[in-house]
């Protein structure tokens, strides 16, 4: 069967999920990428992430991702990525992956990277890119992720995923928010130091229902994970401080993010929750490239924005394709979306060579 997702805003064409689109198109065109959650629950209680607050133990069946493989592969999908919650909590993780990866189907593991160690060799038979949280120097981290001792539980965990062979590409990932803002630099060092590949910077996502948040957070909880209009003027110095320190990290691609794009994603990000302007508009097109598929079957169009169906292990076409997901994408606006304006996450792929 040959469908189509409706197309991105302002852009010409379609993204066919369908099994061919003519000779020498890019994969891109389309569905490159699809997240999973295979477990509902996480091995940290950070303090930006209410995950771990959750009592289910919603789980992906890997009998049922095994038989979806061959509709998947129809989509043109090239990268799962396992994410949650804390993957590696799944029980029968690596019988979910292993047939992901026989197919030729590139994993990417987000993890907390407390249970990396005993996972290791699994995980270099597997994984060929692995994200880990990484919130600062040891004291820093341990505090954020509100488990003692998460720090070398990481550090362990990348050693023992670095004594593999062959060896996946390991970035750590700073979430960066109130308890870390003038930590940023550290963060920087403690990457180096425990030998990632790289280190990339996003905000906490303070206003959205993702992370475990059904209904969102109060405006006082928020406040205890965003900067306050006070604590912008020590962020803007940590930043200056991290450009001018780590100009050589920043031109040699260590620290993923250009400083003109961490300016957008960090300090105006915060500064637009403390009142002082508004989010700017960005291009995304994650729900026309992507998919989510969350421990209990619910799928979204992205991390942030609700779910616009259920995956039961029919053709995930059909549920991308069906009238609530197509009016979602029809009705979309990037620019002038609330969910949207506020994300920081974006996804932006290139659009299909037709």
């Amino acid at each position: 069967m040959t469908t189509t997702l409706a197309p991105r805003p302002r852009s010409t064409g379609t993204l066919s999920v369908g099994p061919t689109h003519g000779a020498g198109d890019p994969a891109i065109a389309r569905l490159p990428i699809l997240i999973l959650y295979p477990f509902a629950r996480c091995d940290c209680r950070c303090r930006m992430c209410d995950i771990w607050r959750g009592r289910g133990g919603a789980a992906l069946d890997p009998a049922r991702v095994a038989a979806a493989i061959d509709d998947w592969r129809a989509m043109g999908v090239q990268r799962v990525v396992l994410s949650g919650g804390e993957p590696l909590l799944h029980p029968r993780l690596w019988d979910l992956a292993a047939p992901i990866a026989g197919a030729g189907i590139g994993i990417t593991l987000v993890t907390t990277g407390q249970r990396l160690a005993r996972h290791a060799q699994a995980v270099a038979r597997h994984v060929d890119d692995v994200v880990v949280s990484l919130d600062g120097p040891a004291e820093v981290h341990d505090a954020i992720r509100g488990v003692p001792g998460a720090f070398a539980r990481l550090a362990a965990g990348i050693a023992a995923v670095r004594d593999q062979a062959p060896q996946p590409a390991v970035t750590a990932r700073c979430t960066v928010q109130r308890a870390n803002h003038t930590r940023l630099r550290d963060v920087v060092a403690a990457a180096r130091a425990l030998a990632v590949d790289a280190v990339s910077f996003l905000a906490a996502d303070v206003t959205s229902e993702a992370f475990g948040r059904p209904g969102g957070w109060s405006t006082a909880r928020r406040g205890e994970v965003a900067l306050a209009a006070a604590e912008l003027s020590a962020l803007r110095a940590e930043l200056d401080a991290l450009y001018a320190a780590h100009a050589a990290d920043f031109a040699g691609g260590f620290v993923v993010e250009s400083p003109a794009k961490l300016d957008r994603a960090i300090y105006d990000h915060f500064a637009a929750l403390a009142g002082h302007g508004d989010h700017r508009p960005g291009t995304c097109n994650a729900p026309w490239v992507s998919a989510v598929i969350a421990a209990d079957g619910a799928v979204h169009p992205c991390f942030f924005h609700a779910a616009i169906g259920r995956w039961t292990g029919q053709p995930l076409a059909n549920v991308l394709e069906a009238a609530p997901a197509r009016a979602f994408r029809d009705a979309l606006d990037v620019a002038t979306d609330p969910v949207c304006r506020r994300c920081v996450c974006r996804l932006n792929l290139a659009p299909p060579v037709l």
